[in-house]
């Protein structure tokens, strides 16, 4: 019988991470690649002394309550940590980690591709031309909104939000942000930091959601924020969907107060808002933001980095 620790991969991660997996460990894999129910965790806690999650499997106060004392590690394949009751894991004796650094520019990526895909209507555009509906032209055909030289507001500053601004900065964006405290100005690069959500938002012909999911972020962008925003302002959020409250949101859509929308994430996941669906000027992605090969891999050897530690002997590098 091995002597190696026994880890379960409740879903299918990258060729590469459950290679790695199963050279150095017994791996239970998940074939079926289906979300780990609160059953399922539970149940499995007894068999194995780690789990490898994602953001799918929720470890709530209860779930956690009801865990066996084998499991000693969640080193999630994620690096948004909402799906754990942090509190509830640390008082069973769990360490969790996360995946920070590696997945700043993918997300970082599709941030670019929403904004530029709301901005200039690639939705109506896609449409037009994969239809066959496309059967006119005049200067007044199509016409969005510029993103050189515009103003981005940037709420959250991290990895990512940092990834977002260096980009930005290749299309002439003028650099706004809110974040708890200013950066280090080898991180600012001139960016000019607010030191309120509500004055970030004043300045924003664009703004780029890049905050947690906390409680004290729930429902960030509600009415009262979007009626901060610029006339014809675009928003888009590659975070959290818990961050926009979508009533708000589609209001302000349907009003004209927001040009358009770009969003990778939504209040409930997997299947979005059907609401949002009927206005071509939000442009959507189902939660891609991480979505490249190298990513992938990337995040998945993150994620037994923080194993290898801890069953090493170690503190995991991401431990929370």
């Amino acid at each position: 019988m091995s002597d190696r620790p026994v880890v379960w991969m409740p879903r299918r991660l990258s060729a590469a991470t459950i290679a790695r997996a199963k050279r150095d460990y017994d791996l239970i894999l998940n074939e079926a690649d289906t979300p780990g129910s609160a059953e399922d965790i539970i149940a499995m806690s007894a068999n194995v002394d780690a789990m490898m999650p994602c953001h799918s499997e929720h470890f709530s106060a209860d779930v956690v309550a009801k865990l066996d004392p084998r499991l000693k590690i969640v080193a999630n394949h994620s690096v948004g940590v909402d799906h754990c009751d942090l509190d509830a894991l640390r008082g069973r004796g769990i360490v969790v980690t996360n995946t920070p650094d590696v997945l700043s520019d993918a997300t970082a990526e599709i941030a670019m591709l929403l904004m530029l895909g709301a901005a200039r209507l690639a939705v109506t555009g896609d449409r037009l031309v994969r239809t066959g509906a496309w059967d006119s032209w005049s200067p007044s055909f199509m016409v969005g909104k510029q993103v050189t030289g515009a103003r981005l507001g940037i709420i959250g500053m991290g990895r990512v939000g940092r990834a977002f601004a260096e980009k930005a900065r290749g299309f002439g964006m003028n650099v706004h942000y809110y974040n708890r405290k200013p950066l280090r100005p080898e991180y600012e690069m001139g960016a000019t930091y607010h030191d309120t959500v509500e004055s970030v938002l004043e300045v924003s012909d664009f703004l780029s959601l890049h905050c947690p999911s906390t409680p004290e972020t729930q429902d960030l962008m509600n009415a009262d924020r979007f009626a901060l925003l610029p006339d014809g302002a675009v928003m888009v959020n590659t975070a959290r969907g818990a961050l926009v409250d979508e009533d708000a949101l589609i209001a302000a859509i349907s009003s004209g107060k927001l040009a358009a929308a770009g969003l990778d994430c939504f209040k409930v996941e997997p299947g979005g808002n059907p609401a949002l669906s009927t206005h071509e000027n939000i442009f959507m992605l189902p939660h891609i933001g991480s979505a490249t090969r190298a990513t992938r891999d990337a995040m998945g050897f993150r994620a037994l980095d923080n194993l290898d530690a801890f069953f090493g002997g170690k503190t995991p590098q991401d431990a929370l």
